[in-house]
C-alpha cells in the first residue's frame, strides 16, 4: 500500500491516463463517418461521353452512392499496422530511397555522436581556459556574442559549398550548434568554484594541472553536465532538420521522403521514434549529472 501512495506510482499511473485519453480523442477522431444519401446527379450528353472518353463508367457517377470525402489521417489501427511493420524489419536496405527505420535512425546517431564529441573536446577545454582566466572571457566574450545567436542551420549553405560533402556538412552543423551550451556552461562552472578550495589547493601548493583534474573538475562538473545535456537536446533537434536539407540518410531524410510519398502514417512513427530517441538521450545524460552531483 505504501508503493501505491508514492509520488512515482501515481505519477505513473497518471501518465498512463492521459496516454488513454490522447489515444481515446485520436480513435474518436479518426472514426469513418456514415455516408450520406446523396440524390443522383443527372449527367448531361456531354459529360457521358467524356466519362467514356475517360474510360470511366457513366453509371457510378451518377451514383448516390460515392464514397464519402476522408481526412486521411490514420486511424490506430492504421497506425498499429504501420509500427508492427517498421519494427518487424528495422534494418533492411532496398535501395537509397528505401531503408529500414533503424538504419536511418542508426546514420542520424552517428552524425549526432561524432559532431557531439568534436564540441566537446573544444568546448570543454576552451571552456576551462575561459572559466580560470578573466582575460581570455573578456577576449572571447565578444566572439562568443556574435555567433551563439546564430541559427545552426544558417551554416549549412556555407558548409556545403565550401566542404562539399552532405555528411560532413550535417557532422559541421551538429558540432556547432553542441559547442555554445557546452562551451559557457563550463566556462560558468569553473569561474564558480569556490575560493576556499583554490586557496587550499594554492597554500598546498598543488600543480595547476592536478588543481584542474582533482579541484576544480569534480566542482564543476555538475553544471558542464549540464551545458552538454542541453547541447545533446539541441543536436538531436537540428540534425532532423540538417538531414531534411540535405537528404541521402538520416531520420530526418526519413520523414521528408515518407511525406513525399504521402505515407502520413510512417511520418507519424518517425514522429514518435525521433521524441522517444531524444528522450533516451536525455535521461542518459541526466543519471550522468546526478552522478556528479554533491550535496553541501
Amino acid at each position: 500500500m505504501a508503493f501505491m501512495r508514492s509520488l512515482g506510482f501515481r505519477s505513473g499511473v497518471l501518465s498512463v491516463l492521459i496516454l488513454l485519453g490522447v489515444l481515446a480523442v485520436w480513435h474518436v477522431a479518426t472514426l469513418a463517418p456514415a455516408p450520406a444519401a446523396a440524390p443522383a446527379v443527372a449527367l448531361t450528353a456531354e459529360q457521358i461521353e467524356y466519362a467514356k472518353l475517360m474510360g470511366k463508367d457513366p453509371a457510378s457517377l451518377a451514383s448516390p452512392t460515392s464514397a464519402p470525402a476522408k481526412s486521411g489521417f490514420p486511424t490506430l489501427a492504421q497506425m498499429g499496422a504501420v509500427v508492427a511493420k517498421n519494427l518487424a524489419s528495422p534494418f533492411y536496405d532496398n535501395g537509397p530511397n528505401d531503408k529500414g527505420i533503424g538504419l536511418q535512425l542508426g546514420y542520424s546517431l552517428g552524425r549526432v555522436a561524432l559532431g557531439y564529441l568534436l564540441a566537446a573536446l573544444v568546448a570543454i577545454p576552451l571552456g576551462f581556459v575561459i572559466g580560470m582566466s578573466p582575460l581570455v572571457y573578456r577576449a572571447l566574450d565578444p566572439f562568443i556574442q556574435v555567433l551563439k545567436p546564430i541559427s545552426p542551420l544558417a551554416w549549412m549553405p556555407l558548409a556545403l559549398y565550401t566542404i562539399k560533402d552532405s555528411n560532413i556538412s550535417g557532422i559541421f552543423v551538429i558540432f556547432i550548434c553542441s559547442v555554445w551550451p557546452m562551451l559557457i556552461n563550463t566556462a560558468f562552472g569553473v569561474a564558480s568554484v569556490r575560493r576556499d578550495w583554490l586557496n587550499v589547493a594554492k597554500t598546498l601548493e598543488v600543480s595547476p594541472l592536478r588543481k584542474a583534474f582533482e579541484v576544480i573538475l569534480p566542482a564543476a562538473a555538475p553544471t558542464i553536465l549540464t551545458g552538454m545535456r542541453i547541447s545533446m537536446g539541441i543536436a538531436w533537434l537540428v540534425i532532423v532538420a540538417a538531414e531534411m536539407l540535405v537528404g541521402g540518410t538520416g531520420i530526418g531524410y526519413f520523414v521528408w521522403n515518407e511525406w513525399n510519398n504521402l505515407s502520413l502514417p510512417n511520418v507519424i512513427f518517425a514522429i514518435l521514434v525521433i521524441g522517444v530517441v531524444g528522450m533516451l538521450l536525455d535521461l542518459m545524460f541526466a543519471r550522468m549529472q546526478k552522478a556528479v552531483t554533491y550535496v553541501d
